[in-house]
């Protein structure tokens, strides 16, 4: 889990997460892809794929809508301090706290990888539309899924912490 003062509670779902299973390899590729190629930061899968995210602290998500033959959502969890390296990183410019920078800097990574998926069900045949990025931060939240929607989130490795990639789709 993230080291320092970044502390994130998860609570584990279930194991399995019914028909994602096609899609995550292809999230986890792209969100390498992103992290490697644009914001030229190192990162790897840490762990298995899980349904339930507790109660972030410290943080910042990004997210984008899905609309069209499917709805969802695709959003980013970081730690603070992960967020801020990863804009030094992708701006080229030292940040010092959770500012404008930041927001936009984690709102594009969120739109790159709903574009991705979008890219990833269109394929398949969907007619998928994106949300304007968006982003939501605090010293405390939950983000709670639509109970309407299939969820998985997908935990990765960064040099600076851990972060989460969640991904909601009405199956």
């Amino acid at each position: 889990m993230p080291g320092g003062d970044v502390t994130w509670q998860i609570a584990l779902g279930g194991s399995g997460v019914g028909d994602f299973s096609e899609l995550i390899p292809r999230v986890v590729e792209a969100t390498v892809e992103i992290f490697t190629g644009m914001v030229m930061m190192e990162i790897e899968q840490d762990g298995e794929p899980f349904q339930e995210l507790g109660t972030l602290e410290n943080g910042i998500t990004g997210m984008v809508g899905l609309a069209g033959t499917h709805k969802g959502m695709l959003a980013v969890h970081f730690p603070n301090e992960l967020a801020m390296a990863i804009t030094t990183s992708f701006l080229g410019m030292e940040v010092e706290g959770i500012n404008e920078d930041v927001q936009d800097a984690v709102g594009e990574i969120a739109n790159m990888l709903g574009g991705n998926v979008k890219t990833i069900l269109t394929d398949r045949g969907y007619d998928i539309q994106l949300s304007l990025p968006s982003t939501i931060s605090g010293e405390e939240y939950t983000f709670l899924p639509d109970n309407e929607l299939d969820q998985v989130i997908i935990p990765f490795r960064a040099p600076s912490g851990t972060f989460f990639v969640e991904l909601e789709l009405e199956q």
